[in-house]
Order: structure tokens, then sequence, then C-alpha cells
């Protein structure tokens, strides 16, 4: 049975990504992660956390592998929810798949609806089908990927399908940061919730520059933490309490069009 948290504790994990190389990466997510200061509830990494975003699907894994025994080893480590992204290889398709892992070695997973064209990606990638809603100590969280960001109906908080926090996972890069930004906000206001985005640093195998900019914002658009441009590891406290509140005294998702999401 999981605790209810009327304050939910969540560590944004924005960091350089070695290129193409998944040991250099779980071992320095590893020991980022082994001098967080405090307990958590939550721990959020970046798209392709293990390889940085690469179309080689010679480095795709299968589930249950490297990367997805890592993440439910680190969930238990810290008795918190784990959430990223990697490369799945599965029935012969590739996944940009977000996996949420819980400390009891449960397992959630969507694969990323919305593939980067202009990056190779539908080219190698298969898209999700389905949008996934989880719930963790008491907070229903919705967890999308990157470029799902620009795509306010998947992103949309149904009333059949509600979510107090909606994340993304990301490798957005420098020459588009605005546009994250502003979308992030954008969806933290329509939606009325908390909005989490976590992106990288660095540059990667390509030749783009990352500038980060992961940030948590409120159900009002309004920052609780922006992580700038440098590699951290950053724990933010949301209260379930503020947002029920927000929402009672400005119903507007009441109002909203109803409407079902046909994939």
């Amino acid at each position: 049975m999981q605790e209810n948290k009327e304050t939910l504790s969540v560590t944004l994990v924005q960091a350089d990504l070695h290129w193409e190389n998944v040991t250099a990466n779980l071992a320095t997510f590893e020991e980022k992660l082994a001098a967080l200061p405090e307990p958590v509830d939550m721990i959020v990494l970046p798209e392709m956390f293990n390889t940085g975003f690469t179309m080689n699907t010679a480095l795709a894994e299968p589930m249950n592998l490297t990367t997805t025994r890592w993440m439910k080893q680190i969930a238990k480590q810290h008795n918190a929810l784990v959430v990223g992204s990697f490369t799945v290889n599965e029935g012969g398709n590739f996944y940009n798949r977000l996996l949420c892992a819980r400390p009891d070695g449960v397992l959630a997973h969507s694969d990323k609806r919305h593939l980067f064209k202009m990056g190779g990606e539908r080219d190698h990638h298969t898209a999700g089908n389905a949008r996934l809603t989880i719930e963790w100590k008491g907070w229903k969280i919705c967890p999308l990927v990157c470029y799902d960001l620009r795509f306010p109906v998947w992103s949309r908080n149904l009333q059949s399908d509600p979510y107090d926090i909606l994340l993304y996972v990301a490798n957005w890069p420098t020459r588009r940061a605005h546009a994250w930004t502003t979308l992030l906000q954008a969806r933290a206001i329509e939606n009325q919730c908390y909005v989490i985005g976590v992106n990288r640093v660095g540059s990667d195998g390509n030749g783009l520059e990352y500038k980060g900019d992961s940030a948590a914002l409120d159900y009002l658009g309004e920052p609780v933490v922006l992580l700038g441009n440098q590699e951290a590891e950053k724990i933010v406290h949301i209260s379930k309490a503020d947002l029920m509140a927000y929402r009672q005294s400005f119903p507007a998702l009441s109002d909203a069009d109803d409407f079902e999401i046909r994939c």
C-alpha cells in the first residue's frame, strides 16, 4: 500500500550525457544520485539518458536487460519512483520508451507518440499509441517524451483521465530553447497542473548543443525551480493542497471541451 504524500519531493537530474556509452551514463547518474542530500519520492532523468539522442538502433535493449535493471535497482536503493526514457527493441520494432520504475520492482511504460522526423526518429522508431497515467503516493502523473510537448491535445488533462503532474523528459536543443520554456509554461496553465520538464546540457555526437533549462512549474505556470544551463540535481517539493485549492477557486478545467484522443 502506497503512502499518500501531501507534499511530493522530486529530483530533477540535468546532466551532460556520454554519447552512445551506456556504461558511462549509468555510472554517472548513479554517482550523482548517491550524493542527494535527502530522501526523495521521485527521480526524473532526461530522454535517452543512457545514450543521448542517437538513432543508432544497435544500442537498443530488450526490456529487462541493462538499463531496465539499473532503473529498478536505483528505484529500490532510493525508495523512489524513477522515470526516464531509452531505446527498446521489442518484436523487431524500436521504441523511444519512457519507463517508470517503482521501488517494489513494478514497471509501467509508454512509448513516445510524436517522433521527431527532422532528426530522423520517425525513420528508425515506431510511435506509441497509448498515453500513460500512473498513480504514485496519491498523485496522478502523466509522463511524456520531448517532442510530445508541442502537441497540446496529447498532453491534455482530460476529465476521463485526470492527472496532477505533467512530466516531460527531453533532449531539447539550444536552438529551440524558447519553445521549450514557453510550451512548458503553457501546458501548466492550460492543464491546471504541476509541470516538470527535465532536459540535458552539453553537446552530442551530432554536434547539437543543449542548454538544459529544466524546470518545475506550478499550476499558474510560475517557476518552482529553474535549473539554468549547468549540470544540476535539484530537489523540489510540491503541494497537493495548494493545487487542489487553486483548482477549486478557479475551476476552468470543468469547462474544458470533452473529446477522445484517437491514435
